[in-house]
């Protein structure tokens, strides 16, 4: 198979969708990798590493999507490469259709073949190609969280972890999935105190047994949400539901009830946002405020840290795309039920519920496309 990974063009967004490592595997099996030129710059990897590693450097993103039977990409594609896409052409991509219509119609008007990241399934209920970037983004939250609770940057002035003689600062996490899970540790191991929520009585008690002590479990509900943001400083939404819209948990009224200063980060804004006053934002200008309140709501969050993002991901996303290479798309998702769930339109048709009903459209049986 033919392989094109392109250099990502959204705004500055510096991870690359194959690592050297990953292309050489590839590679090895008689595929053919062509990498756009200086796709893996940002993320710390030169084009020689490529050309080492056996790929073909193409010199534009023309190149890549004219020449590739897969694309492999971090991010959905943007308007200026709508156009560059093939009919049957497959992107395997994180996508979060539901979240936006417009890429979601565009994506069905080129007729080619979506298998998103986010959606790719385990037995389990997992979610193998989320997870890598989810505990990326959950460690980030509490980085950033702690950055914008200086009062520079408009915050409460205040230490996440505290010093003797002063307490810590209260961060609420809301959700105790992957992300929730590593910025609830991360936010413990800088000494702060720690409440994390969740609808799942079963995840909190396992929460319970793992955390240490300066974190505490909630059931997650209206009226607690309520009370809880009254008094902590950083509140982390990190609410998931696999290739739907998230569910607002704060809501805009809400907002009047927390301190001046309180930081909240949004890592569902991908997806919607679980903050009813988010909005996404980039990293060059990361952060707005309403009602005195610090919105940070980068929706590619682990493209700050793109050397660290990158390996993870392709550690993560590599065995399938070796699968649909060897297989080609129909066969590996035919004899592979994860791989199945990872397809969303094919051939102009939308596959997966959760993306046909935020639209009110007709949702086709894969089965029927394999």
């Amino acid at each position: 198979m033919i392989i094109g990974v392109p250099k990502e063009i959204k705004d500055n967004e510096n991870r690359v969708g194959l690592t050297p490592a990953g292309a050489k595997e590839l590679v090895k099996r008689n595929h053919t990798v062509y990498i756009q030129s200086n796709a893996g710059f940002e993320s710390g990897f030169e084009d020689e590493e490529y050309e080492i590693a056996g790929s073909v450097i193409l010199p534009s993103i023309e190149d890549v999507y004219g020449q590739s039977d897969m694309i492999i990409k971090v991010k959905e594609p943007i308007e200026s490469e709508y156009g560059l896409i093939k009919e049957g052409q497959l992107l395997f991509t994180y996508f979060h259709f539901a979240s936006y219509e417009p890429l979601t119609r565009a994506m069905i008007e080129t007729k080619s073949v979506c298998l998103a990241y986010e959606t790719v399934e385990s037995d389990d209920h997992s979610l193998p190609l989320l997870v890598p970037m989810s505990e990326v983004a959950g460690r980030m939250a509490v980085q950033e969280g702690a950055k914008y609770l200086e009062k520079p940057m408009k915050g409460r002035g205040i230490l996440l972890g505290g010093v003797p003689g002063v307490k810590p600062a209260k961060v609420l996490v809301l959700g105790g999935g992957v992300v929730g899970t590593n910025a609830a540790k991360m936010a413990a191991g800088l000494g702060a105190d720690v409440t994390i929520m969740d609808l799942n009585l079963t995840r909190l008690r396992y929460l319970d047994d793992i955390m240490p002590a300066n974190v505490k479990t909630v059931m997650s509900n209206e009226y607690n949400i309520r009370e809880i943001v009254k008094n902590h400083e950083l509140i982390i939404g990190a609410v998931l539901i696999p290739g739907a819209k998230a569910p607002s948990l704060i809501t805009r009224d809400m907002l009047k009830d927390m301190r001046q200063g309180t930081v909240l980060v949004d890592v569902a804004v991908d997806q919607g946002g679980c903050i009813e006053t988010c909005k996404p934002t980039t990293h060059a200008d990361p952060t707005y405020i309403i009602d005195d309140v610090i919105h940070y709501c980068v929706a590619n969050m682990p493209g700050a840290v793109p050397y660290t993002s990158t390996v993870a991901l392709t550690n993560a996303t590599l065995p399938y795309a070796i699968e649909i290479a060897g297989k080609g798309w129909k066969k590996a998702c035919g004899e592979n039920n994860e791989l199945k769930l990872g397809l969303n339109i094919i051939n102009g048709k939308i596959v997966y519920n959760a993306v046909a009903d935020a639209f009110g459209e007709p949702c086709e049986d894969v089965d029927s496309f394999l």
